[in-house]
């Protein structure tokens, strides 16, 4: 437990720097009446504004995938001559990236990285990226409210573009980032017909979160919103990504509030090995790892995330929704099924800390039998797998609750892929010091185990290897479960039967 309550305390550290880093901003060329802009005040009633490219201040570079980081050709409104010189595609897709705020007034490392992701799978596409930094690099305020006008900027340039060369509509696909989310949100908002979609990447929180759906991004904004939440840690408007869903479907990786591998002890580790540059990473590794899991949807075909539609955290967390039924799962990123609905999916997911992040998600049901009334909390587990492709062993995780004569649900995740299940090993290891061998240790009686998983949708029961029950003893030997080969021919032949005599309505009713 002392573990947990480090990862918190650097977790409030972070959270604070981060107010301290968006609060300190740069002074400089500061617009005292940016930040009670609102739209009607940019487009008016009329529709002119459409056609006046004279107040445009963002770029639009056109990246290539020799030098994803200079800008070397800039597409320019009104200049129909910079279509042809940037050698635009007119027959595949286009890649809009918008970034977010910055202190340093410069484009940050993410961004060459998922223009060449984004090469890496579309190779004959055109990726853009908007260069909005001067206004980007305000205090925190004061670029919030900048997002309309840059959004103004884009939509001209996306309606222009379309108007110029025909270009269709189902073939744009805008990728905002923090306050660059915001942007393409309103851009969508204003162009003349919906672009095809729109990916956020951790939209901004702060200002946003109690916004309404004209100054943020929205389902509206687009043919297809797709969120990742990677960082709403702290109440609603006070975390640095925000917390409500803004799409069609919004996928919280992690529970959305914590990213694996960005807590303060390694990302000091990372400043320590790469220079003062990468300081901003202790602020911003989990806001930032929103777009890096869309780069590795991009370049990691192979290994395609799923994410989960869930109630709550808590409930995904015990393993309870795992179902791919009427669209309750989907891939993560590039791939995503796009699947509208009235209202937002809200979909989670469990990652590794480095790319690939696909993990494995298995849901376990164990009932705990006794002979005493036993009862614990947060209890140390080992638990192991072994499939048909190979084995992970000691997974740890720390129970929750521990009672007899009491059934546990709960989330198992592992980064390899091991197959069809074979036989499962729970240990209970030792919490304290004091555990002395010679003493009577507490035993529970398992009969059964029940594992479904989220990426076959298998269901498989597991019974004790050795006799009618495996003991589980805390501080003793694992206890073994084999794959109950009876139990699964029983629910196979209960299945048919009731196939045979329900027809296809029940194979209809029941994917």
């Amino acid at each position: 437990m002392m573990f947990n309550k480090g990862r918190v305390s650097s977790a409030f550290l972070i959270s604070w720097m981060y107010f301290v880093y968006i609060s300190s901003g740069l002074e400089t060329t500061i617009d005292p009446t940016a930040e009670s802009i609102t739209l009607s005040d940019i487009i008016g009633n009329a529709t002119e504004w459409m056609m006046d490219f004279t107040d445009i201040e963002s770029k639009f570079s056109f990246r290539t995938l020799e030098e994803p980081e200079d800008d070397l050709c800039y597409i320019v409104p009104g200049q129909p001559q910079s279509i042809k010189d940037c050698n635009f595609n007119t027959e595949t897709k286009t890649f809009i990236v918008i970034h977010g705020w910055t202190v340093t007034g410069m484009f940050e490392s993410w961004v060459p990285k998922l223009v060449t992701a984004l090469y890496e799978r579309e190779p004959s596409a055109n990726v853009i990226v908007v260069d909005w930094l001067s206004r980007a690099q305000q205090h925190y305020p004061t670029s919030a409210s900048y997002t309309k006008l840059v959004g103004k900027d884009v939509a001209k340039f996306v309606n222009w573009l379309q108007a110029e060369i025909d270009y269709p509509w189902e073939k744009l696909h805008l990728l905002g980032y923090s306050l660059g989310a915001h942007v393409a949100g309103i851009a969508g908002l204003l162009t003349k017909h919906k672009v095809n979609r729109i990916t956020g990447m951790d939209p901004a929180g702060p200002t946003f979160e109690y916004a309404d759906s004209l100054s943020t991004l929205s389902p509206d904004d687009a043919n297809f919103v797709d969120v990742l939440h990677t960082n709403t840690r702290g109440s609603p408007d006070r975390s640095i990504g925000i917390q409500r869903p803004v799409g069609h479907i919004d996928i919280y990786p992690n529970g959305g509030t914590f990213q694996p591998g960005c807590d303060l002890q390694n990302t000091m580790l990372m400043v320590a090995t790469t220079g003062l540059r990468n300081m901003d990473q202790i602020v911003k590794c989990s806001h930032e790892r929103s777009i890096h899991l869309f780069i590795d949807s991009l370049v990691n075909q192979d290994h395609e995330s799923m994410a989960f539609r869930c109630s709550s955290r808590d409930s995904f967390n015990k393993g309870m929704c795992l179902s791919c039924r009427k669209n309750r799962c989907n891939k993560v990123g590039y791939a995503v099924n796009k699947i509208r609905t009235r209202r937002s999916s809200k979909m989670y997911m469990k990652t590794r800390e480095m790319m690939p992040y696909k993990v494995f998600h298995y849901q376990v049901k164990v009932h705990f039998f006794g002979k005493t009334q036993l009862s614990y909390t947060d209890q140390p587990m080992k638990i192991s797998l072994y499939g048909i492709h190979g084995e992970k062993e000691n997974i740890p995780y720390i129970m929750p609750t521990l009672n007899t004569n009491s059934t546990v649900s709960f989330l198992l995740t592992t980064d390899a892929d091991i197959g069809e299940l074979l036989m499962v090993k729970l240990l209970w290891e030792k919490d304290t010091l004091i555990s002395w061998p010679w003493w009577n240790s507490d035993t529970f009686h398992i009969r059964k185990l029940r594992i479904k998983s989220g990426e076959t949708q298998s269901k498989i029961i597991f019974s004790a290897k050795e006799s009618e029950f495996s003991y589980l003893s805390r501080g003793g030997e694992a206890a073994v479960f084999v794959k109950d080969k009876e139990a699964q021919s029983s629910r196979k032949n209960q299945r048919l039967h009731k196939m045979k005599m329900h027809g296809s309505s029940f194979k209809q009713n029941n994917e």
